[in-house]
Formats: structure tokens, sequence, C-alpha cells
């Protein structure tokens, strides 16, 4: 067994964090879609009837797209950047109307879509693409995103974070 040294781990270190806030979230979940297909093509799916699957799809994306919608009017309300590679050029701290209920009703939204996607596809191994979302949102958007707002405004966000859900 190969022990790591501190350099190689270091690399291994500045490679994650290069990856954050790189993969703009739509994108992330058009690419974890489009795999879930290729699963679902490749692994054995769920007998369900179409009007199932569709009625129950469409309630997922609703949902999801819903709960999106509702962040960025939120967002846009409060005239700050709904653009999640900029952290950054935050302008408010959004805490009212959806965002009282979550934190992140965009990527839950994505989430909702994603899961909507797979149960369409009647796939239950295609369920861990949504898996796989939140896993990476988590690290590699959220977390940051976390970073920059404590950063932004103190107090504030850690007591709103403190009330507030990450996901639900």
């Amino acid at each position: 067994m190969r022990r790591c040294d501190s350099q190689s781990m270091g690399s291994a270190i500045n490679t994650m964090h290069r990856l954050e806030l790189k993969i703009p979230p739509v994108v992330l979940v058009l690419l974890i879609a489009v795999a879930m297909w290729g699963v679902s093509l490749a692994t054995m799916n769920i007998a369900l009837p179409i009007y199932v699957r569709v009625f129950a799809a469409i309630t997922f994306v609703a949902a999801g797209a819903g709960i999106s919608v509702a962040g960025v009017i939120a967002f846009k309300r409060a005239k700050t950047t709904v653009n999640p590679t900029k952290p950054d050029s935050t302008s408010a701290l959004v805490r009212e109307n959806i965002y009282g209920f979550t934190r992140n009703p965009m990527y839950l939204g994505f989430l909702l879509a994603l899961v909507g996607w797979a149960v369409f596809l009647s796939n239950a191994v295609a369920l861990l693409g949504a898996v796989f979302f939140v896993l990476y949102m988590n690290r590699f958007q959220i977390v940051p995103e976390e970073r920059v707002l404590t950063a932004m405004f103190g107090a504030e966000f850690v007591e709103y974070k403190a009330k507030v859900r990450r996901w639900l």
C-alpha cells in the first residue's frame, strides 16, 4: 500500500479547489441527465405504466421549476446576481419568501427535475444521478458559496444558516 506524501496530497487538494464554482449548475444538470439516460439504456428499467411515469415526472419537474423560478424572482427583486459561478458579485443576502424554507431553491429545483427525469426513465439506478448532483453541489458549489457569503455578510449569514436548511 502506497502512502500519500504531502506533495501529492497538496496536489489533490489544489485540484479539488480548482473545481469549485467552475461548472454552472444548469450545465451539470444537463450532463447528469444525459448520463442518467445512458444508464437507463444499459440497466434494467422498472415496469411502470407510461401514464404513471409521465404524471409523476411532470409533477416533480413542475415542482422543481416552480421552486427554482421562485428563487430567481427573489434574487431579481433584491437586485442581486443569479450567476452561480460569481458569488462574490452578490449584493444582498436574500432571506425572504422561498429563502425562508431553503437556502438553495434553484439547486433544489434542479434536484427535483433530475428525480422527475429518473422517474420518467423508470430506472432506479438512474436515481444515482440525483445523489451525485447533491454530493457534487454540496462540495463544489454550495460550500464555496457559503464561504464567500460568510466573508461578505458575517454574523447575518451565520444566523441565517442556523435557521434555514441547505436543501430542505
